[in-house]
């Protein structure tokens, strides 16, 4: 069938022809347009610009239908070419249009079509929510399928014990969040409110990290809630979407999936992304690794975000984080028991020091801390003061001194760095500009440090002096491609090979020490986190792994997503230093 333009509805790409709403409700007549907006989501889509000969392709149009939409789009200022680059992106005019947008933006208009497919497909009470003053307005609310919570119209509740209010006060403007949070006043509503400004802090830093805020029956008693921020042009949150339910249906499990999908939900009303350091969009499983190696999953626990495995070796214990839980644990790989001690605020490695002691890096810095108990005493905060960055990954080093490297909470921006600490708690920056630090090792011979920045996916290597502890000569060991996932945490086995924890990779890689690819490890979860060797022979690696902002889908497929896995190599690991201090 022809059109008045002299094109054909065969010109439709083909695998959009059939693809369903879009396509089967244009106007007889409107097929050129259609077409126009095809060629725009596939300009606005793409993740790097693209040039004429691949959108061509991607388009599935007729070269010339495909030239004259493209001559006409970029005539409307609509598609702009890089003539430096020869690839198109989008133009001007939409930076114009969604001005006019912003002019005229309807906050509840926008939110209603989201509020009922949410309550639709959660069965649960969904509201919108912004901020007034230090309390939260409950502006409209869309009802579940079943019994549930039902709240009333222009409900108020304190920004501090909702999960909508801990959400808007988390992400808004730093002085402005300054200024809420000097003037509260807290009221215990139930047994679970936050009543302390410690306390909240630490809510508020976990809640950056995650990406959403959750409440367990803080303001009413036996409901729950978990909520997102919805950001406006400039990345400050504009207002909340947040699903209530009955605690005993809407449980810590289903909260954090359903998370992930406010998220996902919020981006939709304003098009604004905003920043997490923790991706929403897993990889698909793939098949490239050893299937053959014996895998076993020692504790299928659902840790949310678990991470940095130490080996204790004089305990014979492998420590190991929650991060977002925020939880230390303690495993007997003999007994099978894992002790758990809640932190109360997000933490991020362990690292065993002499006469049974321990230390953690901490939203706090580097603090002393007593398993048995659960007391932290202060060590020394390399970034004290920088509100805006978290510790992450460390270890101690052969050289003795502590080596820890920092991350901006939401990995929006590389403001994080390395630094070593010594026994005396001085300290020393040895490396800035990192986006989202993380694993650490040496060689056995304890000449070359390996480092790695996750977000571009490098694995650097440093010639290293142990009686120093100078790093120097930085260069690329090895990078991992975005198509395969992205480099977590590291560990080195005794013959030098460096073991790495492919995040949304679904496996573990092992490179010999050149730099060249030795083998993978498939798992069966698509976020191993880090690893590293233990046992009494030191020929087990342990390998943790996250769940966090997984979609249902990728869940089911993967239940143990979040569990510890062990498996013996032909490989075996170097024992862990002790941190001796001066304290």
């Amino acid at each position: 069938m022809d059109n008045k333009d002299g094109t054909g509805t065969d010109d439709l790409p083909r695998d959009r022809k059939h693809a369903g709403k879009r396509e089967a409700t244009v106007p007889g007549g409107a097929a050129a347009l259609a077409k126009g907006f095809t060629l725009l989501n596939l300009v606005a889509d793409a993740k790097q610009p693209l040039r004429f000969s691949e959108l061509h392709k991607q388009s599935g149009l007729s070269k010339p239908t495909f030239a004259r939409i493209l001559r006409t789009l970029v005539a409307f200022g609509l598609v702009r070419q890089d003539t430096s680059q020869g690839t198109y992106v989008l133009g001007a005019r939409f930076m114009q249009l969604s001005q006019k947008v912003w002019e005229t933006f309807d906050l509840s208009a926008f939110a209603s079509p989201e509020l009922r497919n949410l309550s639709s497909e959660l069965g649960e009470t969904v509201a919108l929510c912004v901020l007034d003053g230090d309390e939260v307005h409950f502006m409209e609310q869309q009802a579940g399928t079943g019994l549930g919570v039902l709240i009333d119209p222009g409900w108020r509740a304190p920004v501090y014990s909702t999960a909508a209010g801990k959400a808007l006060l988390a992400f808004q403007e730093p002085g402005v969040a300054r200024a809420l949070l000097h003037r509260l006043s807290f009221h215990a509503y139930t047994a679970t409110t936050i009543t302390t400004m410690e306390k909240l802090q630490a809510e508020l830093t976990l809640t950056q990290a995650r990406g959403y805020a959750i409440s367990f029956e803080e303001h009413l008693p036996g409901v729950n809630s978990v909520a997102v921020t919805i950001a406006g042009r400039d990345g400050l949150p504009v207002g909340a979407l947040t699903v209530l339910g009955p605690s005993s249906r809407l449980t810590e499990t289903s909260m954090h999936v359903i998370g992930r999908e406010l998220i996902a939900a919020a981006r939709r009303i304003t098009g604004a992304a905003g920043a997490v350091a923790i991706s929403s969009h897993p990889r698909p499983r793939s098949t490239t690794g050893n299937a053959s190696t014996p895998l076993e999953c020692v504790l299928p626990w659902g840790a949310q975000l678990g991470e940095a495995p130490v080996w204790h070796p004089t305990e014979h214990v492998l420590y190991w984080v929650d991060i977002l839980g925020p939880n230390v644990f303690r495993f007997d790989p003999v007994s099978r028991r894992n002790e758990s001690r809640d932190i109360g605020k997000l933490v991020s490695s362990v690292l065993p020091a002499e006469d049974g002691k321990l230390l953690l890096t901490t939203q706090d810095g580097i603090e002393w801390f007593d398993f048995a108990s659960g007391k932290l005493e202060p060590f020394v905060h390399p970034e004290a003061g920088v509100a805006e960055n978290r510790l992450n990954d460390a270890k101690t080093g052969p050289d003795g001194a502590i080596w820890v490297g920092s991350m901006r909470i939401d990995a929006s921006r590389p403001s994080g760095a390395l630094y070593r600490v010594l026994a005396d708690g001085r300290f020393e920056t040895k490396e800035t500009g990192i986006t989202v630090s993380n694993g650490l090792g040496w060689s056995p011979d304890g000449r070359t440090l390996y480092f790695i920045d996750t977000v571009p996916g490098h694995i650097y290597a440093y010639d290293f002096e142990i009686g120093t502890g100078t790093a120097s000569n930085r260069r690329i060991f090895v990078t991992v491609e975005d198509s395969e996932g992205r480099p977590d945490g590291l560990t080195v086995d005794a013959e030098g090979g460096v073991w790495v924890a492919i995040w949304d990779g679904w496996c573990v890689k092992r490179y010999r020490p050149d730099g060249r690819f030795d083998r993978a490890v498939e798992l069966p979860v698509p976020r191993p986190t880090s690893l590293t060797f233990g046992g009494k022979d030191l020929d087990t690696l342990f390998i943790t792994s996250a769940r966090t902002r997984l979609p249902a889908a990728t869940l089911t497929e993967a239940p143990l997503s979040g569990g510890l896995f062990a498996c013996r190599t032909k490989e075996k690991g170097a024992p862990s230093p002790l941190f001796i201090s001066k304290r």
